[in-house]
């Protein structure tokens, strides 16, 4: 299929804002991608869960089809595959052969060329780092045409600008990675309720050797109670079966009207979400699966935010921001009355050496807010408030940033450009969200 020929589609990210009339290429295997490369412009895309417009372009080219496995050492846990290819296709193959990987995002509808070129983080960043910390090598396809090998040792400027770049330096064909071994598919989960911000806070410190550990906030509790949280930590099971759930979903078959999302449903919401834990420490073994992608069992879950879909914005507050800055923030929200079913908290630890990569050691914060009137301009506070206490916003949920928020708050974009530059990227890989933040 040419440029020509391809179909026009609407395209949008996850949230269903914005929308792009994009022309979609499609190949069917890796030798018609290397041929249609030639005269590509414009974004590679995956299965479409970044948030925004960060894989809308005017031309995408989907690798929908390039999704095979390639090489699987079951021995040692190394797996090599295509770079389409998603999370829950790979887990369906290594966890019955007692493997999990290493880094996972709250979805597992990602495919492996999305999960680097976002450098995903999860629930283990402070002890595990981001997706890419354990990608041993990958395959590059690059804007002239030439295919290179790209680790943490060889191509090491390509490497560290891809992990983190949003698919703006080339087309990855393959991955090779370092998988975790497991002896169960079961998690030992421990929650434990937090009657406020300080509160959680603390405990996340006291739990820093847990292997996994996030929070649920409530958004919209104030005074005394402002951040009251339910922290889930969670550790592999030492024993137990190795098994994958079959897919039973949920489905929701339109967009739902926009007025059942308002303060007084989402405070409803929230109080009974954090009043049905009656105990103050409660423990459980269960599945991977839902501990770990809890909305996945929801097909279509964004369209509960309405026809005009949401913003999921989601930040990270450096340690020397502290208590004060996140109370700032969410202070802010719930004097606003902004807001959301789901607000999550995670603590991460240090930076890597990726040019475009979010995480760095302190707290990331995230949070899904319908589109409606004043929403951005509401959000643009938010923003100053992040770059005041020294935080970033990330690109794999941006939809509206600036440019002037992202280059102060992403200081090696220009190291970044001219990575791009180096490697036959300026002009020809580009999306909606790299125009607007004032890429080349």
């Amino acid at each position: 299929m040419t440029r020509d020929t391809a179909p026009l589609s609407m395209l949008s990210g996850w949230g269903r804002y914005p929308y792009c009339q994009s022309q979609i290429i499609q190949p069917a295997n890796q030798q018609q991608l290397l041929q249609l490369n030639q005269s590509f412009a414009g974004i590679p895309r995956g299965q479409g869960r970044s948030y925004g417009d960060s894989a809308l372009a005017g031309t995408v080219l989907s690798c929908k089809y390039l999704d095979q496995f390639i090489e699987f050492d079951p021995e040692h846990g190394i797996l090599t595959v295509q770079a389409g290819i998603t999370l829950a296709q790979i887990l369906e193959v290594i966890v019955p052969q007692g493997w999990f990987l290493p880094v996972t995002p709250g979805t597992q509808f990602v495919t492996v060329a999305g999960a680097i070129a976002a450098d995903v983080h999860g629930k283990n960043h402070h002890l595990a780092g981001c997706f890419s910390q354990h990608l041993l090598s990958m395959e590059m396809l690059l804007g002239d045409g030439s295919q290179l090998r790209v680790s943490p040792t060889h191509n090491t400027d390509l490497f560290q600008a891809t992990c983190g770049g949003m698919g703006l330096t080339g087309i990855i064909l393959s991955a090779t990675l370092q998988l975790l071994p497991i002896k169960s598919s079961q998690i030992n989960q421990t929650s434990v309720k937090a009657r406020s911000l300080s509160d959680v806070y603390a405990l996340f410190e006291q739990a820093a050797e847990s292997t996994y550990s996030v929070a649920w906030i409530d958004c919209l509790a104030k005074g005394q109670q402002l951040g009251r949280s339910l922290l889930m930590t969670g550790e592999h099971a030492k024993q137990g079966p190795l098994a994958n759930l079959p897919q039973k979903t949920l489905s929701i078959p339109f967009a739902t009207p926009s007025a059942l999302l308002n303060r007084f449903s989402i405070k409803a919401f929230n109080s009974v979400y954090y009043h049905r834990q009656r105990k103050t420490v409660a423990q459980q073994a269960i599945h991977y699966a839902p501990f770990f992608y809890p909305l996945d069992r929801i097909q279509h879950w964004n369209r509960l935010y309405g026809r005009k879909g949401f913003v999921q914005y989601q930040f990270v507050l450096p340690h020397a921001a502290g208590l004060l800055g996140m109370e700032a923030i969410l202070k802010r929200i719930s004097d606003q009355q902004q807001g959301s079913f789901l607000a999550v908290l995670k603590q991460l630890g240090p930076a890597n050496e990726n040019l475009l990569s979010f995480p760095r050691e302190g707290y990331t914060l995230a949070l899904d807010f319908k589109l409606q009137h004043g929403l951005f301009r509401f959000l643009e506070q938010l923003d100053q408030l992040v770059l005041d206490w020294g935080g970033r916003i990330y690109l794999a949920k941006d939809a509206r940033m600036s440019q002037t928020v992202f280059k102060t708050s992403y200081p090696n974009w220009e190291t970044f450009e001219a990575v791009r530059a180096q490697y036959a990227a300026t002009g020809k890989y580009r999306s909606t969200q790299s125009v607007r933040l004032g890429l080349a």
